[in-house]
Formats: C-alpha cells, structure tokens, sequence
C-alpha cells in the first residue's frame, strides 16, 4: 500500500515509520500478529491497550505485533482500484498473509468496521469459511465480554487482561504451525489458555442461553494479570505524525474499580483494584517522556482519582514537568477525590480540561447507583477547581438511568447552576458545561436486566434541558446523538441472532458508525423490519432468572452479586468500596479463604493490590515551585539544515513543526518559548516544501534558552529523529529575529523510464517557450499565474532527470504543481521530486554553508 500513499490526503497514516515504532528483521520473526484497530488511525493510536499488546508481543523472540486500523473512504478506494489488499503499518504485510489477526473490540458500533477490514483483506466474515491456510481470527477488548452478535466471525475471542493470554496464543499457534497442526486441533488447545473463549464450541440454546458442545469446556474465566509491576508497559510508545485524538504520554497507573458504580461495566469485568508501585511509575514517567518528546502526560486508570497514593506520585512527577513544560491531565473525575496539595502542583503548570462526573444530579438517583458521592463533594470539588484558577469545568451525567423522575432530569440544570455560583465573583471566561449520555444497560452489571429508554424519550429528555440551558451563557449543553446510543443498547444484550443483520448492514454501507457525520439509522430500522425483528425486544427489561447470551462468560464477579446489588439499588442503598473496607462479596478475590473462579490453581493471588492501605488525602504537602523559569529566555540562536527523504517526505509543515518539538524535548535541547497564555517553541522554517517532495535542503532556525554549540546540537538531535531525516549541519545565527531568506531553489526530477523520452521533450519545449500558464483551483476560486518567468534555469540530465531552479517572487508556483503542469501526464507517485539546492537572491549558495561546528 506504501507505493499508494501519495494520492492519500493524510499520507503519514499509512506509512508506519512513526518514532518509536518497532521494525523487526523479517528473517528473525516466526510468527506474525496483526493489531487491527476498527476504527480511523486517529482514533485507534489513541487506544492504550493496544500500546500494551504491541509491546508484550515485540518483547518476544521470534514475533512481532504490527498495526493496521481501518482506511479512510479515499485509501479503501485505492486499494479496491488498484487490487491490492489492506497491509500492516510496520511491513507492508497483507492481513491475509499474517498468522493472526488480532481486533480491539472496544465498542459495540465498531462491528460493521470489523467485517470492512476482512473484506479489505480479501478473508472469508465467518470463521466457518476460512480455510486451514488463513490467519486465525481472534478479538479482545472490553465488548468480548458479550460479543455474541459478532462472535461467528472470529475463531477466538480473549476475555479479560491480554498481555499474557496474547503471548500464550501466539506460542501455541507458532507450535501449531511447525506440526502441521489442523485448526480444530489448535483451536482445542486454545481452550487450555485462561481467558480463550472459542465461540464455535458453543451454540445457542432452545431457552437462548449458550450451550456448550465441548465436555468440559462449560464456562470461560477472564484471564488476569495480578499483579501489573510484573507485566509489560511501553515506554518507548510510538509517535504519531499525524495528531491523534489524545495526543500524549498515557501511563496506565492502575487497572480495575472497585466503588461499585451499578451502570459501569468496566468497573465489573475489571476487577480487582491492581495498582502500580511508585517506583515502577516513577520508572515509566521519567522513561517515556524522555523517549516520547511528548509535552501532556496523563495518568490514567478507571478511577484516577481513587490511586491511594496519588498524592506521593504527583511530587514524584511535578518537577519534571515544571521544568519542561509538561502538562499534566487526568480522565474524569469523581467529585472530592483531588486534594489541595495536587490542585496546587497541577496550577503551577500548563493546565489542561477539568472534568467531574457526577452521573446523576440528585441525592436520590446517585444512591441507586451506588455513586458514593454528595452534592456538597461535587460543589465543594468545583469551588477549589476555581479557586486554584480553573475557569471552564465539564460535568458529565447520564438520562435514562433505573427509577429516573422529571426531577432527576432537571436536576442536571440546577446542579450545573450551583457549580457556576460555586466561582468566585468576576472569574472570566466561565464556563459549566454537562455532557450527557442516554444510559446503556451493559452485561455484567447490577443493571444488565434494566430497560433501556426509547429514542423519543431521550429526545423529549434532552429538549427539555436544551430549554433550561439556554437561560444561561455560561451553561453549554453537549448530548451524545439518541440513535448511536439506542443501536449500542441493542447489540450490548444481543446475541448470535444478529449476526446476519450485522453482515446486511455491512453490505448496505453502513461503516463508521461512532462517528456523527456517518452514522445513519435508517438502514438498521430497515433491515430490522426486512428481518422480521422488533429492536426493542433487546431493549427490554430482562427477567433476572433467565438466561443471559453471555451466561458463557465469566468476568468473576457472580451472578448472585449483581442481583444483590440490583435490588439494593432499587431500595437505594450503597454498597461501600472495598478495597479499604469490608469484603463486598462480589467473587473476584482469592485471598484470605476466599475462592475465585479466576484462580484455578488456588495460588491465592487475586486481590486488591495498593500502594497505601489508607488514601493519602492531603497528607503530602505539594513540594516547593522551584524558581519560575524565563522560558523565552534566549542564549543560542541557530540554522538548522535538515534532509528530508523517504518516508518523510509525506510529512506536512504542521507535522513537521510538532514532530522537531518532541526530537528537541528527546533530544535534551531546551527551546525558548513564546509569551502568553499558551506558549511554544520559538521555531520558524523556510519555505513550506508541498507534501510529497523531498529535500536535501530544508532548514529551520530555533531560539535556544540553554547555550549549545552547533556541533553538540546537531549530535543531540540527529538520533532523535525518524527515518528519512537528519541534521546536515548546524550555523549560529545572530540574536536578533530577522534571518537570512533564500530566494532561489533547485529541485531535481526523476521520471518512470516508460515516459521519460515524452517528459524531456515537454521540458525542452517549456525551456523554450516565452511563457507559460499554470492554473489551479484554490479555496478562493481558480487562480492563474506565468510560471515560465519564475524558471531561471533548467537542465536535461539523461536519461530520466531534470534539473530546474525556481526564483521566488511574491508570486509563486509550487513545484509539484509546475512539474504536474508541464507533464500532464505523470502519476503523483511515480515520479521523484528533491530540492537539492538553495542560494540566496544574489545567487550565493545558502547551503552548504560555512560553519562554525565546535
């Protein structure tokens, strides 16, 4: 796919030569898994668990992890035009071609995605249609938990934590191959892997519960990793060129929830609370900023404000990110979980978005829900967020729960209201917005048996709130779209049934379906009327003694817990979280006497792991601001001349910019930063090159705040930078901002052989002609220059290259554009373009130029 990138509008998402990519020799790997993300590049490099898969794998000898997320309309197109099948990032691999096909199931609108990315690879959707030769097809993810409609299509699915249970796989299908193995017998031993659920070795019941066709094999237990020091986390995390949706360092400081929230269904299939040590994190910050660049951090868990020592682990991090310009984020928030010490420490640096859940809005719906929260926690959280400069806060809140009234509804204005008088007088810029999202009864939970809302009434819900809202300025309503949330209701409880009707929406174009300017209901309603079936069937209430599609699999806690805690709910009463107090019962652990079907060898080991027996709460005092940095202090000023070839060539100028700040901040080199509320590196380039052409030329200058010599410089950079670039040399500026401009470029062409007599010729004729129009449409109209004046030189360099230099006025034609006019007939792609040289109006070489290195 790499030789199609070209005509690509984001070019750098389909390269795979990202930094901090892992590119295995070919002749050492045995075995071959790819990490398919259903969803856009953006999107899937985001995911952290798929960060963690990539690492585990690449860890072992032998194999190696790949990625491939799914194309764009315009890159699925090209690959339909042209034949060729969707491939890996890492080697261009066709999926097809790999043994193992690994998807992140991470939510229920992603499935058509899934079947769109087989297509693309030319595989069978029915793991029943594939033969002994193609790749096994396996998912994982939260959704695993029940992805009964989707579960014909894959050979296995692994339920719970991957790290180990992925490796485990990989292991027996390398040894599968070297035997000669045939798929049913691989798939047998499969089932010998904690957290390996083989869907064809269950059918569905006359009751619609699943049955089971192997002896023995009734019931699948999550696999878990007990204890998350022990196991892998990248910190040399790949960067994107392209800016993903969270575009920063993540390290996972715990997995697991124990609070008892009964909507959450992370908070159940996650458990227990495993938390990392400091040290190990301490490790992981200093280490992955250090190989990232990246500028956020973010500490992320179920739960971060629930870490017992969070405290401890923030005056651990606080300096380092005082220091570089590190700002640190943290996921949403339960109310009263962030003390004073860590509000001061995250003031005192470049502050991102402050978000609280409080779920619900009143006293009486947050019981039911077992949220543990009051609305004193929420009002007082929200006055110290202000007080410590925050200004803009996001509350987020659910309709639809169980039992919800008028009351609750219109609650979510009222508390939105209190949280804006809970600002100080004359704070500028306020702003309270809520976000809500319908409830989803998800399986595993307290309220997996619950009714899910129509789309009227969430409509009628959300209207009605839109009113209220619109009273205040300072208020902003945000909703997700009514009908994604009604299709996820649907297939979170389904089971197999719909399978076809996922396979038929496929085939009507349905793809993308979490994103709002794709998504459409309308053909999902028809093929629910052609099929027969009435949606809301699987959003109706569920009798809690029938059987469930998912009965099958077994994320720990039991059944009898979820009932217990639904009918707590019901009375309003909460349950405690257990990881300080009292057991809650609900099945997970294995310490102490108790017994958990997680454990099979009894060893023990499934338990609360903390850092603090008791929460640090304000018991760290935030340490000392080491004195406020001048950070557009100035001590170097510098030209740095780069090369730009290979796959660097599809980077953009808004790429490139962020791709330096992370080589310098990797690199050790400390920039100078612009004044003002946001601030950045003082860096500014020459000439934007168009995408698509390469350069032996380019250059930058940087204001420095530490003295470097331009041979120290180039040795601290070089390294740290990705494939296709490197420093060609250093020159000291002088202080002032004004430098030196080339206006005169040379750019060497480099034709397909099969056109190369008619590309001369053209050329020969434009170096002739007394001029020559070039016409393009821009986003103002068409527009229209003589190009021919702009030429000073060109040469013919046989048997396939030319030579032309460009003088640049205030009027300008790309070169790319130039060449594309004067040989209409290339194909973007099949030609090379490279600035090979620049000189100044006077016709002095700019580079290379005189430099003083020590």
């Amino acid at each position: 796919m790499r030789e199609c990138v070209a005509s690509l509008q984001k070019p750098t998402q389909y390269l795979g030569a990202e930094w901090g990519r892992v590119a295995k020799d070919p002749q050492s790997v045995r075995l071959r898994v790819a990490l398919a993300f259903p969803d856009l590049y953006e999107v899937g490099m985001s995911y952290v668990g798929g960060r963690i898969l990539y690492e585990a794998v690449n860890r072992q000898d032998g194999l190696a992890a790949e990625r491939v997320f799914t194309p764009s309309d315009e890159a699925a197109a090209m690959l339909r035009g042209q034949g060729l099948p969707l491939c890996t990032l890492e080697s261009d691999t066709p999926l097809a071609a790999c043994d193992v096909l690994a998807f992140h199931l991470t939510h229920e609108l992603c499935y058509t995605n899934v079947l769109y990315m087989l297509d693309l690879a030319g595989l069978a959707f029915r793991a029943a249609d594939r033969g002994e030769d193609a790749p096994l097809v396996i998912a994982g993810g939260g959704c695993a938990f029940n992805a009964e409609p989707v579960a014909p299509f894959f050979d296995a699915m692994v339920i719970g934590d991957g790290e180990q249970a992925l490796v485990d796989i990989l292991r027996a299908v390398e040894a599968a191959k070297g035997q000669g193995m045939a798929r049913r017998e691989l798939l047998t031993r499969l089932t010998a892997i904690q957290g390996v659920y083989i869907p064809a070795f269950f059918d569905v019941g006359p009751d619609g519960g699943p049955r089971p066709l192997v002896p023995g094999y009734d019931t699948v237990e999550k696999a878990i990793v007990a204890d998350l020091d022990a196991a892998p986390f990248p910190t040399c995390q790949i960067v994107p060129f392209a800016q993903s949706v969270h575009d920063r360092l993540a390290v996972e400081i715990a997995r697991g929830c124990t609070r008892g929230c009964r909507f959450c269904h992370a908070g159940m299939i996650y458990r227990p609370v495993r938390e990392r040590s400091l040290d190990g994190l301490e490790k992981l910050v200093t280490e992955g900023l250090n190989r990232t660049g990246y500028e956020e951090l973010s500490f992320l868990s179920l739960s971060t404000g629930d870490f017992s020592a969070l405290e401890s682990l923030f005056a651990r991090s606080i300096d380092r990110c005082r220091r570089d310009q590190v700002a640190v984020s943290l996921p949403s928030l339960r109310a009263g979980t962030l003390s004073d010490a860590i509000l001061s420490m995250m003031a005192g640096i470049r502050r991102t978005g402050a978000t609280m859940a409080p779920e619900a809005a009143t006293q009486r719906l947050r019981d039911v829900i077992n949220k543990g929260i009051t609305e004193d926690d929420i009002l007082d959280h929200a006055s110290r967020l202000f007080a410590h400069g925050w200004q803009q806060v996001k509350l987020y809140f659910m309709i639809g729960l169980p039992t919800e009234t008028d009351e609750d509804v219109e609650g979510i204005f009222h508390l939105a209201k209190k949280v804006l008088a809970a600002a100080p007088p004359g704070t500028k810029r306020l702003q309270v917005t809520a976000a809500i999202s319908p409830f989803v009864p998800k399986p595993h939970t307290p309220f997996q048996w619950e009714a899910q809302i129509g789309l009227e009434a969430i409509r009628e819900r959300v209207a009605r709130l839109r009113e209220l809202f619109a009273t205040d300025r300072r208020l902003t309503l945000r909703w997700h779209e009514p009908e994604m949330s009604f299709l996820e209701g649907v297939f979170s409880r389904a089971g197999r049934e719909l399978a076809p009707l996922i396979e038929a929406a496929y085939r009507e174009g349905a793809l993308f379906c979490s994103w709002v300017d794709r998504f459409d209901l309308a053909p999902w309603r028809r093929l629910f009327e052609a099929a027969g079936l009435d949606p809301a069937r699987w959003l109706a209430a569920r009798d809690p003694d029938a059987p469930l599609p998912w009965d099958h699999l077994s994320c720990g806690v039991t059944p009898g817990y979820l009932r217990r805690e639904r009918e707590k709910a019901l009375r309003g009463a909460a349950t405690a979280d257990c990881r300080y107090g009292d057991c809650s019962g609900c099945g997970v652990c294995s310490f102490e006497g108790r017994k958990s079907g997680l454990d099979p060898a009894g060893q023990g080991d499934i338990r609360p792991r903390l850092n603090r027996a008791a929460r640090e709460h304000d018991l760290v005092a935030a340490p000392p601001a080491p004195p406020r940095e001048d950070l557009t202090r100035k001590e170097a000023h510098l030209r740095v001349w780069f090369s730009k070839v290979g796959s660097a060539v599809y980077l953009s100028q808004l790429e490139l910019t962020r791709l330096f700040e992370r080589a310098l901040r990797r690199g050790g080199l400390k920039p100078s930063f612009s004044a003002g509320y946001h601030p950045l590196p003082q860096l500014s380039f020459g000439r934007a090159l168009p995408v698509g052409v390469a350069s032996r030329a380019e250059w930058l200058a940087i204001f420095l705040r530490q003295p470097v010599t331009p041979r120290e410089f180039a040795e601290r950079l070089n390294p740290n930078l990705p494939e296709g670039m490197a420093v060609l040399g250093v020159e000291p500026l002088a202080p002032g901002r004004k430098v030196a401009q080339p206006a005169i470029e040379t750019f060497g062409l480099t034709v397909p052989e099969a056109c190369a007599e008619a590309c001369l010729e053209a050329w020969r004729a434009f170096a002739d002609a007394a001029s020559f129009p070039v016409t393009w449409e821009s986003k103002k109209g068409p527009r229209s220059l003589d190009a021919r004046p702009l030429v000073a030189a060109v040469s013919i360099l046989e048997p396939a290259m030319v030579r032309f230099t460009c003088t640049f006025t205030e009027t300008y034609v790309s070169p790319l554009r130039l060449v594309e006019a004067v040989c209409p007939g290339l194909v973007r792609g099949s030609y090379e373009l490279t600035k090979v040289g620049v000189a100044y109006a006077d016709g002095t070489a700019a580079f290379p130029p005189t430099m003083n290195q020590n």
